[in-house]
């Protein structure tokens, strides 16, 4: 391949593969029926797709997820970061495509974590491991969600951060869930709903926490060249940022930080917008703290004001001032795992008008013009950052 340097790229195809309770399907199955349907949304032959990205399953992933689906790649990413792995291999994608490496790069994903669950083919995860600087935090019984739970205590006494607060993330979180069809919980909650729960690890009580589903997702990039033969209207990749941060606790400098405080000012720079251009943010939330204080470190608001920020519906789809998850997110729609793939799928439906009932509207009519999505991976250990424009 002769090298072409400077191409732009571009999602033309997005998809979620049968979400929420899906009791008969393989993870290999649900990575399948994303990459038809993200191909067919996009209107690209298999045959054109050149490079592949995939992690969390198989011994060689991608390698064996690439047989299952009939693919060759000449170009492949299985970089594992958690969460915000597939904003990662996203930026990665784009990086190869205006290196002239590949054309058309297909991120995928699925998993049956609830139903393995329920048919004891696994059980809850209390740990990552005991090996490495793991084994200085583990004999002592600290869980990820634990992990989470102590920087959200953190917060809540360096800067005055309610429990209240945190639950209208949830409450939030489920009133845009309430407009999306796919989501796994669609009822509307209430504060005091979040706060009588059953408590998880103090302060999260179970609404705080994400909701655990199976289910798949599937994201085709493309260079500009190919654009012109697509069905669907491209969504820019305009910047991009990644940051590793830690692992072990006693490692991370300050609690009340997250990475993406890095990766989203690399995204925004490499884009040339400011965060108040941004029109909707996809934020991984695997518990309410992640959502505020990413939104904090992200410049959407000062650090330590982000408990005041969310408080009056500012995220919602509805009147917001900032719609957030606007499919539901995590602790609402679906959380099969990994699910950064999933903030891509939805920026990508809300900039093409395609979000339906949960459709975001500026200026109460005009489509999006820039959205933003983050993924978070580990406790904060890791984050991925994209500007995605029209």
């Amino acid at each position: 391949m002769t090298a072409v340097t400077g191409r732009r790229a571009a999602i033309v195809g997005v998809s979620l593969s049968d979400c929420g309770r899906v009791d008969e399907a393989t993870p290999y199955a649900l990575h399948a029926q994303a990459a038809r349907r993200a191909l067919a949304d996009a209107g690209l032959d298999r045959s054109l797709v050149d490079g592949f990205a995939s992690a969390g399953l198989g011994t060689l992933a991608p390698v064996e997820v690439a047989e299952y689906l009939g693919l060759r790649p000449t170009w492949v990413d299985s970089t594992s970061v958690g969460g915000s792995t597939w904003e990662v291999m996203a930026a990665h994608a784009a990086d190869a495509i205006a290196a002239g490496r590949a054309r058309a790069v297909l991120l995928v994903y699925g998993s049956t974590a609830r139903a393995d669950i329920r048919a004891g083919r696994r059980t809850g995860t209390l740990s990552f491991g005991a090996r490495g600087p793991l084994q200085f935090e583990v004999p002592y019984g600290h869980t990820l969600i634990a992990k989470y739970a102590m920087a959200a205590r953190r917060h809540m006494h360096q800067y005055g951060t309610t429990i209240e607060q945190l639950a209208e993330v949830a409450v939030q979180a489920r009133a845009n869930a309430s407009a999306n069809p796919e989501a796994m919980f669609r009822d509307p909650i209430t504060v005091d709903e979040v706060l009588s729960g059953p408590v998880i690890a103090d302060p999260f009580s179970k609404l705080h926490c994400c909701i655990r589903s199976d289910g798949g997702a599937a994201v085709l990039l493309a260079a500009e060249d190919l654009v012109r033969d697509c069905r669907t209207a491209p969504v820019w990749v305009l910047g991009a940022g990644e940051h590793v941060s830690h692992t072990t606790m006693s490692e991370w400098a300050d609690f009340t930080v997250s990475p993406a405080a890095v990766s989203g000012r690399l995204a925004f720079e490499r884009a040339g917008v400011r965060p108040q251009e941004v029109d909707f943010a996809e934020i991984y939330d695997a518990f309410t703290y992640m959502t505020l204080v990413t939104l904090e470190d992200l410049g959407f608001c000062g650090k330590g004001d982000g408990g005041a920020f969310v408080e009056k519906g500012r995220l919602l789809v509805r009147g917001g001032e900032l719609p957030v998850n606007t499919d539901g997110g995590g602790l609402s729609a679906q959380h099969p795992g990994m699910r950064g793939l999933f903030l891509l799928v939805e920026a990508v439906r809300q900039l093409r008008g395609e979000a339906g009932d949960r459709q975001v509207r500026v200026n109460g009519h005009e489509l999006p013009q820039l959205g933003v999505t983050s993924g978070t991976g580990g406790w904060f250990c890791s984050s991925g950052t994209l500007v995605l424009g029209r």
